[in-house]
């Protein structure tokens, strides 16, 4: 990829209505298309038992690129000067691939 501008730091919000199995199971598919791309990621968790992994505003601030896979209300607001990508909790599963590499395609 030379002479192309990868974004290597990307933070993430996973969340869905129950809170359960699809909040983590995105940020799991997250995590692994990350890794594969060589690319570092945080996944906060917004599920059932609360928030897990708060990104902090250093996350925030560090970050390339925000990706939100929510298909509930969560604050967005402290993203607002970032790259963000808002996605369904689904396509977070299910397509986690192509996701990550728009993000180092910019």
């Amino acid at each position: 990829m030379k002479g192309m501008f990868i974004m290597k730091k990307i933070v993430a919000v996973t969340a869905c209505p129950a809170g359960v199995a699809h909040t983590y199971m995105a940020a799991e598919g997250l995590k692994k298309a990350a890794k594969k791309y060589g690319c570092s990621i945080k996944v906060e968790t917004d599920g059932a038992s609360g928030v897990e992994n708060r990104l902090t505003e250093e996350d925030i601030k560090e970050a390339d690129a925000v990706i939100l896979a929510i298909d509930t209300a969560v604050n967005v607001e402290r993203f607002h000067d970032k790259t963000v990508i808002e996605i369904s909790v689904g396509d977070a599963i299910r397509k986690a691939d192509k996701i990550i590499e728009k993000i180092q395609r910019g």
